[in-house]
């Protein structure tokens, strides 16, 4: 009974080696195909909003994400590099030590050498991972002077925008429903009124949330934009776009019931057509006293403003 028992437990330790091998080999060959094929690039990420099967982050149209993509694919590559060395040695710690191969274990509780590398190397991956990280948060907070500047509230469940330098622009954004949406409008993330800003300008965000409401999110993952809207406190951000196009949000806080139904939609163009949408909505939202979050304040518009109405994004 005793000899079966211990050929038992031969086996299972066999059988459990092996495991532990074959399941660290398939980990260590799915980190490095993700770190190969994960880098963002234009060519994988599609512009403006995620698609089926996209790999990498969202297309970078701003010096902020430009960083952030770097950041993130610097990781990819540190990561990697760590997760097949460790792997490489516990192959060789099962291959070499085992009982088999090693009956006579080593007695040694002390190495200098190998105490210090495994201080040393931490720290300067450490190192490594910091520089850049404090570059990228410095410049998220070096604020250039704005040319632009707009305030985004949060409400329950939708976006109020006021363009501060033009005290005749307000308005709100609500998602489109299936029944408005146009010919290849994105579903959940189309909005009624769309923000509107001019090409390779600067663009300070103000945002916040309804006193009365709770934490909201303001996000557009290809302006590399991510900032809390907090009832009672106004947090600043910016972004720079490059490109004309329309980049796509969502509020990433949860928030409550319709936490998924509040989309942010942003109309990058040129300054030619910004200066026509100024002059088309100073007219279009002119009468609108106050933002109420329950009605949809633009007119339906008029006859005579149906080329600038391709910018804004409201049904005809």
């Amino acid at each position: 009974m005793n000899s079966w028992f211990k050929i038992k437990l031969g086996l299972g330790a066999l059988v459990t080696r092996g495991a532990l091998v074959s399941r660290l080999a398939v980990v260590s060959v799915v980190s490095a195909l993700v770190a190969i094929v994960g880098f963002s690039s234009p060519v994988l990420a599609a512009e403006g909003l995620a698609t089926d099967w996209q790999l990498g982050l969202s297309k970078s149209v701003t010096p902020i994400m430009d960083q952030i993509v770097e950041f993130h694919n610097l990781l990819f590559i540190l990561i990697t590099v760590i997760t097949i060395f460790v792997l490489a040695l516990l192959i060789y710690v099962i291959i070499r030590f085992n009982e088999k191969a090693n009956p006579v274990p080593s007695k040694t509780t002390h190495s200098t050498s190998l105490e210090f590398a495994w201080t040393v190397v931490p720290i300067l991956i450490l190192l490594a991972i910091s520089i850049p990280s404090w570059r990228l948060l410095s410049a998220q907070y070096d604020f250039p002077k704005a040319d632009v500047t707009i305030k985004a509230i949060g409400n329950q469940w939708n976006w109020d925008y006021e363009y501060s330098d033009h005290e005749g622009i307000s308005f709100t954004s609500i998602m489109k429903t299936d029944d408005e949406l146009e010919a290849g409008e994105p579903r959940l993330l189309s909005t009624d009124n769309v923000v509107v800003v001019p090409v390779n300008k600067v663009i300070h965000v103000l945002i916040t949330a309804d006193p009365a409401g709770v934490i909201h999110n303001w996000t557009v993952p290809s302006f590399g934009v991510k900032a809390d809207a907090v009832p009672g406190r106004v947090v600043r951000t910016w972004f720079k776009a490059r490109q004309t196009g329309t980049y796509y949000g969502q509020c990433s806080e949860l928030c409550g019931k319709d936490h998924a139904f509040m989309p942010i939609q942003v109309k990058v163009v040129t300054v030619k057509e910004y200066e026509k949408w100024l002059q088309w909505a100073n007219e279009e939202y002119a009468s609108n006293d106050s933002i109420d979050d329950d009605v949809r304040v633009a007119k339906k518009p008029e006859a005579d403003v149906k080329e600038v109405t391709t910018l804004t994004g409201i049904a005809k």
